[in-house]
């Protein structure tokens, strides 16, 4: 392998974080445009917008669980593959279909991305940096949805601007294959096939050479790796089922607590509150700059705070941002500082958003499954995080409709007051502990429940 440093290994290994983001960011300005030309009714433009999640759905399922038994490399080499075909595809669709089965490609890259890439990361990091390198997959998100929304912008005053928007991201998809030509395969998963050596010398550039941790981390990693091979049987077995709870529990909970639906209804807060459609497109782009300013700042202190303490304070800060918002959103069209009351609130909702659950939960779910399961749990998470997803999605609409807006959002608050609970009975703490730790301490529980 190239002799390459840690820190470019961690930029390229997050980097198709930043495809996730701006594929799952760029359909909400391009398909104002794909309407128009194409000629898309209200069913046809549901399905442009949802053809990413599905295929994300599809990606999760089908290329996660191969990182076991093919390698995290290659894998998110073939991913990079799949981000590029998928750019491109969408960029020169001829209609509807074309441009659906585009999508869907794009989406399996996306899926796949957020199966492998928080396992990838968490499976190269020392203990005590894991928390910040895992994270930065959640920078690199928020940074492709920043892109998006300026790219959004950029081309909106161009007749074909929405294809420009869609096939920009064959750009970073060319850097993640070129990038990760040169990324060496994770040290779990050479020990696991054999490839001691090779694991070695990764391990050395991942703990800056020290000798004495290399040696110690790979004594506990080749004790993990003789225990039989994982498969749906072992995830869902009993000295598993913790590390499977928190995962569906940390994955719906993200994205029931109302993410995707403040970021989606930004724009006509801002108009609300007074600004022109102009002007509160730009005014997103600075949520968007703002919200990779926070997740940096999250990055830098992911291993200096407990995970546990960053879940349960961001669900009740959340929960009471969405309370204040809420109220602001019932008033807003008949009171100016109701409106300013509802942008204030949704930014504080959106920053605590950043800060805890939207980096965190990638974290864990890195890093709470078993070396043998580890691509195939993550990849389960993934699957779970993009239903909910696309449950919530499709659902908001209507619910906004039924309840309006100043009443739905008190049920998301009600929902990251719930997730709190979970924090508090579910969730167990990884900050400061090595995977060989955490899974031997699933062992031990699961013996110790037997006994």
């Amino acid at each position: 392998m190239k002799k390459v440093s840690a820190s470019f290994i961690y930029f390229f290994g997050a980097l198709g974080g930043l495809l996730f983001g701006y594929d799952t960011g760029v359909i909400s300005g391009a398909i104002l445009f794909i309407e128009k030309q194409m000629h898309l009714d209200a069913w046809q433009q549901g399905w442009v917008v949802s053809a990413v999640l599905l295929g994300a759905m599809l990606g999760s399922v089908i290329i996660g669980p191969s990182s076991d038994r093919f390698g995290r490399k290659k894998l998110l080499l073939l991913s990079a593959i799949i981000f590029f075909l998928g750019s491109i595809g969408s960029a020169f669709a001829a209609g509807f279909w074309t441009l659906i089965l585009s999508s869907i490609i794009l989406g399996m890259a996306v899926g796949a991305a957020s199966a492998l890439i928080p396992t990838y990361l968490a499976e190269l990091a020392p203990a005590e940096k894991r928390g910040t390198v895992s994270s930065l997959f959640q920078l690199m998100v928020m940074t492709g949805i920043l892109i998006a929304y300026i790219t959004n912008y950029t081309f909106s005053g161009m007749y074909t601007g929405w294809r420009w928007m869609l096939g920009f991201a064959a750009i970073p998809s060319a850097l993640l294959f070129l990038g990760g030509l040169v990324l060496p395969e994770s040290p779990r998963f050479l020990v696991k096939t054999g490839d001691t050596e090779e694991a070695k010398h990764v391990l050395g550039q991942m703990n800056n050479h020290n000798q004495t941790l290399v040696d110690k981390e790979l004594v506990q990693i080749q004790e993990q790796a003789k225990l039989e091979n994982g498969g749906l049987k072992e995830l869902f077995s009993h000295f598993v089922r913790p590390a499977l709870i928190i995962a569906i529990g940390l994955t719906i909970f993200q994205q029931v607590m109302g993410c995707n639906t403040v970021l989606y209804y930004a724009p006509t807060i801002f108009t609300d509150a007074g600004f022109g459609v102009n002007a509160a497109l730009i005014a997103h782009i600075g949520i968007g700059i703002f919200n990779v300013i926070v997740t940096a700042v999250a990055v830098a202190i992911m291993d200096k705070i407990d995970r546990r303490k960053m879940l349960f304070w961001g669900g009740f800060f959340m929960g009471i941002s969405l309370l204040v918002m809420s109220y602001g959103l019932k008033y807003s069209h008949s009171s100016f500082t109701a409106a300013v009351i509802a942008v204030v609130a949704m930014t504080v909702y959106i920053a605590v958003f950043s800060a805890t659950w939207g980096p965190v939960m990638w974290v864990m779910i890195g890093e709470i499954f078993p070396l043998n399961i580890r691509g195939l749990g993550n990849s389960f998470g993934s699957f779970v995080n993009w239903t909910a997803n696309a449950v919530v999605s499709l659902t908001f609409p209507s619910l906004l409709n039924m309840f309006g807006k100043g009443s739905l959002f008190i049920g998301y608050a009600a929902l990251c007051f719930l997730a709190m609970w979970f924090v508090y009975a579910k969730v167990f703490e990884t900050r400061n502990r090595s995977l060989e730790d955490i899974e031997a301490e699933l062992r031990k529980n699961d013996k110790r429940v037997e006994g």
